[in-house]
C-alpha cells in the first residue's frame, strides 16, 4: 500500500489532474448522448421489447468481452493513450449505433462501443491513480464525480437536440467530434512516461522516512483473497447503482403508487447523493482512511434502505435510495485504487480484473432482481441493496486504514 507524501503538486501534475478530469467527463457524456435516443431507435427499427433488450445488452457484453485486454494495452501503450484511443472508438461506435439501419448493425455498434468503453475505463482510472500518487492524497473520487457531471451533460445535450428536432446523425456526429477533440487535447497534458516503469511517485518517502509503496511480494493466496474481496466490494457498489437505475422508478410507481413525476425521484435521489458522496469522498478518505469510509457508507446504505423497505412509504423510500447512493459513493474508486496498488501483479492487472468483473454486476443484477420480484415481490428483490451493504461491512478490512 502507499503512504503518500503531503506536498504541493507541481504545475505539470495539476495540469495532468485537469486532463484526467476531462477524460472522465467525456466518457460520461458520450454514452449519455445516445441513451435518450433509444426510444426513437426502437421505433425506427420496428422491434419488440425482447429484441430491443437483447440488442442493448450488446453494450455490456462488449465491455465484458474486451475488458481483460485493457491491462495489456495499458502496459503496451500507456494508460493515457489507451484512454484517449478508447474514447475515439467509443464515439465512433455510438455514432454507428445511432445510424444503424438494422438490429444487427445497432447491436454490433453497441458491442464495439461497449468494448472500447471498458478499455477507456481502465485507462483513465489507471492514469488517474498515477496522478493521485503524485499528489500524495486521494483525488480519485473527484474524477468519478466529474464522470457523473459528464453523464448529466450528455443527457442534457441529447434532450436539447431532440427538443430542437436535430436528427440523430448530426447530433451524435457533433458529440463524437467534440469529445474526441477534448480527449486529444487532454492527452497533451497527461503524465509522460510508461506505466510499466517505477514512477517517481512510487519512490517517495513519508515524513518518517518509510518507503511510500511496499514492493515486497505477498503470498499468492493472500493476493487472490484481497483481489476477490475488492471485486465483491466494487460489485456491491454496482448492484446498488443498478437497483436505482433499473428498479427505483418501477418500485415507487407500481408498488407504492407514486405519481410518474414523483417516482422518478428515487433514481434522482440516489444519483444526486452519490455525486455528493464522491465530492466529499476524497477529504473523508484522507482523514479517516478507505476502510472506515467504506464501512460507514455501507452501514448508511444498509440501514437506510433496510428501514425504507421495512416501512414502505414514498418519502422514506426516496430517502432510502439517497442513503444508498451516498453510502456506496466511494466503493468503486476505493476498490480500483487498492487493486492497482496490489504487489505481485503486473501494472494494470488488478485494476483490469476489478473493472472487468464489476461489470458482471450490471449485466446479472437486473435479471436476478427480476426473478426474485416475480417469485415474491419487487420489495423483496430490492433487499439486494442492504445485502450489498452487509457484504462491504464484512470485506472492508482489505481496504487501507487511516494513515498515522
Amino acid at each position: 500500500m502507499t503512504v503518500d507524501v503531503l506536498r504541493r503538486p507541481a504545475l505539470a501534475e495539476r495540469r495532468a489532474r485537469v486532463a484526467v478530469a476531462v477524460l472522465f467527463f467525456t466518457n460520461g457524456a458520450l454514452f449519455a448522448n445516445l441513451l435518450p435516443r433509444y426510444p426513437q431507435i426502437k421505433a425506427d427499427l420496428g422491434i419488440g421489447n425482447a429484441a430491443y433488450g437483447l440488442a442493448v445488452a450488446a453494450f455490456p457484453a462488449g465491455a465484458i468481452a474486451a475488458g481483460l485486454a485493457a491491462g495489456a494495452l495499458v502496459r503496451r501503450f500507456g494508460s493515457a493513450r489507451v484512454a484517449v484511443g478508447g474514447t475515439l472508438v467509443t464515439g465512433a461506435g455510438i455514432l454507428a449505433a445511432g445510424l444503424g439501419g438494422s438490429v444487427a448493425l445497432f447491436a454490433g455498434a453497441l458491442f464495439l462501443a461497449g468494448a472500447a468503453d471498458a478499455v477507456t475505463d481502465v485507462g483513465q482510472n489507471a492514469h488517474g491513480l498515477r496522478v493521485q500518487r503524485r499528489y500524495g492524497r486521494s483525488i480519485i473520487n473527484s474524477f468519478h464525480a466529474i464522470w457523473s457531471i459528464g453523464a448529466v451533460t450528455g443527457g442534457s445535450m441529447a434532450a436539447a437536440a431532440i427538443a430542437l428536432g436535430v436528427s440523430r446523425g448530426p447530433h451524435l456526429l457533433f458529440s463524437a467530434v467534440l469529445f474526441a477533440v477534448a480527449a486529444c487535447v487532454a492527452l497533451r497534458f497527461c503524465l509522460p512516461g510508461s506505466d510499466n516503469e517505477p514512477a517517481e511517485e512510487n519512490a517517495a518517502e513519508d515524513h518518517a522516512g518509510r518507503p511510500a509503496r511496499h514492493t515486497a511480494p505477498v503470498p499468492g493466496a493472500r493476493t487472490s483473497y484481497v483481489l476477490a474481496a475488492l471485486v465483491l466490494i466494487a460489485t456491491a457498489g454496482t448492484l446498488v447503482e443498478d437497483a436505482g437505475s433499473s428498479w427505483a422508478t418501477l418500485y415507487l410507481s407500481d408498488s407504492l403508487h407514486a405519481s410518474v413525476a414523483l417516482a422518478a425521484s428515487g433514481y434522482v435521489a440516489l444519483v444526486g447523493a452519490q455525486f455528493v458522496g464522491r465530492l466529499l469522498g476524497d477529504r473523508l478518505v484522507d482523514r479517516f482512511g478507505q476502510r472506515a469510509v467504506a464501512r460507514s457508507g455501507a452501514l448508511i446504505a444498509a440501514v437506510g434502505m433496510g428501514l425504507a423497505l421495512a416501512v414502505p412509504t414514498v418519502p422514506g423510500t426516496i430517502l432510502g435510495f439517497a442513503a444508498a447512493g451516498f453510502g456506496v459513493a466511494t466503493l468503486v474508486p476505493a476498490a480500483m485504487h487498492e487493486a492497482d496498488e496490489l504487489p505481485g501483479l503486473k501494472p494494470g492487472s488488478g485494476l483490469t480484473i476489478v473493472s472487468w468483473l464489476m461489470r458482471l454486476g450490471f449485466l446479472l443484477s437486473p435479471p436476478a432482481v427480476g426473478l426474485v420480484a416475480d417469485a415474491t415481490s419487487l420489495r423483496a428483490g430490492l433487499l439486494v441493496v442492504p445485502l450489498a451493504g452487509v457484504i462491504v461491512l464484512l470485506l472492508a478490512g482489505v481496504l487501507r486504514p487511516r494513515r498515522d
